[in-house]
C-alpha cells in the first residue's frame, strides 16, 4: 500500500491534470496553475507549482494555506479521515484500493489513522461552506419558490462537496446546498446535505442526492430559533424546503426541519413552548411522526396542532397555489392569536 508522501508524489507527476480536475475554475500561468481558493472559486490568491522539485505544492497567498496535492484533494473534496483522501486519490489515479483487515483501521506513518466523531466531521464540512446568496443553492431553492433563503444562517453554499456512491464506490464532488443541524444551545451536531447539479437542473442525477452526517436525534435545522429566548409558540416539520415554505409566509415564526419523520417523531420542543404546530406531509410515514411528537408534546403540556398542505407538502402548495394561497390555508388552522402574530392581515 503506497504512503501518503507517496500518493502526493504519484500526484504530482501528473500536477496538471490533478488541478485541471479539481480546480477546473483555473488556469495555467507558466508553470502555475492559479485559481481563487481551495473551494474552485475563479481568481489568482492560490497558485500550485505544476513542475521542478516543487511540483504539486501550493500556497492560498490570501490566507496563508498551503500543503501538497493530498492536501488540495482534502481541501477540495471537503474530506476529514485521510482514508477518505487517500482513496480519492486513489480513485484519480487508478490505483486498486488496499486491504483492510477488520480488525485494523487504515493508516500510514505519515498520517495516523484518526476516528473523528460524526458531529466534528460535521463542523468541519460546514466551516468550508460559504454565504448562500447568489451562488447554485440559492437559485435551486429560488426555482421552488423560496426566495428568501439566504437570510437563514443555518444555510450555506459547498460548491464542490465529495460524494461517495454507497454501492459502488464511485466518488465525484457537485455543488451542494448544506444546512446546519444544531441543539437547543446552537452548537452544529450535524449537517444535511443536498447535492446539485452543476447545470442548475435541480438535484444532482446521483442515487441519493440527500444526505445527513452527525447528530440529528432530538436536534433540527432551525429558522428563526432565538437563542437564548422563550419560544412559546413553534412550527416542527420533516423536510427542509416544506419547512421553508412555511417560513416564507410565517418569517417570525421559530420553525424546525427535523429532516425525516423518525427525527420528528423525536424532536425535543423546548421547556417553555405551549403550542407546536406540526408541519405533516401527506404519506404514512410522515403521519405516524405526527403521531408519535403529538403524543410526546402533550405528555409533557405541551398542545400538539398539526398544519396539513393543501396538495402532496408546503413547497408544493406555495409553488403550485401561491404564497396568498397558502397564507390563507394556515390562516384557517393557526390559533387566533397567533394568526395575529405571524399572518397579520
Amino acid at each position: 500500500m503506497l504512503s501518503a508522501s507517496e500518493l502526493a508524489d504519484h500526484l504530482a507527476r501528473d500536477a496538471e491534470a490533478v488541478c485541471r480536475h479539481y480546480l477546473s475554475a483555473g488556469r495555467r500561468a507558466g508553470n502555475y496553475w492559479i485559481v481563487g481558493d481551495v473551494a474552485n472559486n475563479k481568481g489568482r490568491s492560490l497558485y500550485v507549482h505544476l513542475s521542478g522539485s516543487r511540483a504539486g505544492k501550493w500556497t492560498d497567498a490570501a490566507n496563508g494555506q498551503y500543503g501538497d496535492l493530498l492536501d488540495l484533494v482534502r481541501e477540495t473534496c471537503g474530506l476529514v479521515d485521510f482514508r477518505d483522501v487517500a482513496d480519492e486519490a486513489r480513485h484519480f489515479l487508478s490505483l486498486p484500493k488496499p486491504e483492510r483487515a477488520s480488525s485494523r483501521r487504515g493508516g500510514t506513518p505519515d498520517h495516523p489513522p484518526v476516528d473523528r466523531p460524526a458531529a466534528e466531521r460535521a463542523r468541519r464540512l460546514f466551516g468550508m461552506t460559504q454565504p448562500l446568496a447568489g451562488t447554485l443553492g440559492d437559485s435551486y431553492l429560488r426555482q421552488r419558490a423560496i426566495l428568501r433563503a439566504s437570510l437563514h444562517p443555518t444555510l450555506r453554499f459547498h460548491p464542490s462537496c465529495y460524494y461517495r456512491d454507497l454501492v459502488t464506490g464511485r466518488t465525484a464532488s457537485y455543488p451542494a446546498l448544506v444546512a446546519a443541524v444544531t441543539d437547543p444551545s446552537g452548537t452544529i451536531t450535524g449537517v444535511h446535505r443536498t447535492w446539485l447539479d452543476p447545470n442548475g437542473d435541480g438535484k444532482a442525477k446521483v442515487e441519493d442526492p440527500r444526505r445527513a452526517l452527525g447528530g440529528l436525534l432530538g436536534n433540527a435545522v432551525r429558522f428563526g430559533f432565538p437563542l437564548h429566548e422563550l419560544v412559546p409558540v413553534m412550527v416542527a416539520g420533516e423536510g427542509l424546503e416544506s419547512i421553508l415554505s412555511l417560513s416564507h409566509v410565517m418569517p417570525t415564526m421559530p420553525m424546525v426541519a427535523a429532516l425525516t419523520a423518525n427525527h420528528l417523531a423525536a424532536f425535543s420542543p423546548p421547556a417553555a413552548c405551549l403550542r407546536l404546530y406540526i408541519a405533516g406531509d401527506a404519506d404514512a410515514a410522515g403521519r405516524q411522526g405526527i403521531e408519535r411528537l403529538s403524543r410526546r408534546a402533550q405528555a409533557v403540556g405541551i398542545l400538539p396542532l398539526v398544519l396539513a398542505p393543501e396538495l402532496g407538502d408546503f413547497n408544493e402548495d406555495l409553488r403550485w397555489l401561491g404564497p396568498d394561497q397558502l397564507t390563507a390555508n394556515l390562516r384557517a388552522q393557526l390559533v387566533p392569536e397567533d394568526t395575529m402574530v405571524f399572518l397579520p392581515t
